[in-house]
Formats: C-alpha cells, sequence, structure tokens
C-alpha cells in the first residue's frame, strides 16, 4: 500500500524566506536532516487536511485549505516507513497565522526561517529537490527509487 504524505512550502515571499525543521537525531527518516513540514494522511483524511494538520501540530502556524496550492508530487518506490512506497504531495502557502516555533520537540530538533538564497545543503533530498524546483518554477514532479 501507498503511504500517503503532505508536505508544506510557508513562502514568505515578501522577506525572501521559507519555514524549515530539522528533524530529530532519533527520526526513523532522515535523522538530523532539514525538512518541509510534513506529515502522513490519517484514514478519512483529505490531503489538504493533512497538511493544514501537520504545519499546526509541527510548527504553530495555522493555514486555511484554500490558501494552499499543489507544487509538486513526489513518488517514491519505497521508504524508511514505507515499504509499498509512498506519494507526498507538496503544498505552498504564502498566507498564514501565527508564529513559527517547534511544537514537536521530541521529534524536531529545531524549526527556523531561512532566506530562500541560503537554504540548507543537508536537506531530506525528496523535499529538497520539490522546495528548490517550487523556487526556480522548475520541475513539478520528483521520482525517487524508480528504476
Amino acid at each position: 500500500m501507498t503511504l500517503l504524505v503532505a508536505a508544506v512550502i510557508v513562502h514568505d515571499a515578501a522577506a525572501g524566506r521559507v519555514a524549515l525543521l530539522r528533524r530529530g537525531e532519533n527520526a526513523r527518516f532522515a535523522p538530523g536532516k532539514w525538512d518541509l513540514p510534513s506529515g502522513k494522511s490519517e484514514p478519512g483524511e483529505p490531503v489538504s487536511g493533512t497538511a493544514v494538520r501537520e504545519l499546526r501540530e509541527e510548527t504553530g502556524l495555522l493555514v486555511e485549505p484554500g490558501s494552499l496550492e499543489v507544487v509538486h508530487v513526489v513518488h517514491g518506490a519505497w521508504g524508511v516507513e514505507a515499504p509499498g512506497g509512498f506519494l507526498t504531495v507538496v503544498f505552498a502557502t504564502r498566507a498564514w497565522e501565527g508564529e513559527l516555533e517547534n511544537r514537536e520537540p521530541g521529534k524536531h530538533a529545531r524549526v527556523r526561517w531561512f532566506a530562500t538564497d541560503d537554504l540548507p545543503a543537508d536537506f531530506v533530498p525528496s523535499t529538497g529537490s520539490a522546495l528548490r524546483g517550487y523556487l526556480s518554477g522548475g520541475p513539478r514532479l520528483t521520482l525517487r527509487g524508480w528504476h
């Protein structure tokens, strides 16, 4: 079964920055790497609802589902927590409420704003390619682990 995931690019275009989080050192997937706020969809939950929920749970930022735009899709053949593969729908928003904070310090080492022209190198590859594609107007699809 394919795991459905939502990720959110919170883009403060006026300040030229995006909100990112550093995965904790004990994370099962990509420990210590920077990532977009993201998480698994729950049964019966639309992927846009997953995006809204995970962003709030992880960062404290509140977004309306209508402010989300699908900007990228990542399709992985397999994953650490998804032996049957995963599909990540990457949304972007330029409208939110609240202050960025680490709401899950047991899972994430840190959350912070990064300048869009100075992103960290140690990024989760799939969401990193999605973010770079979004910022550059480049590809909107990333395939991972397919032959």
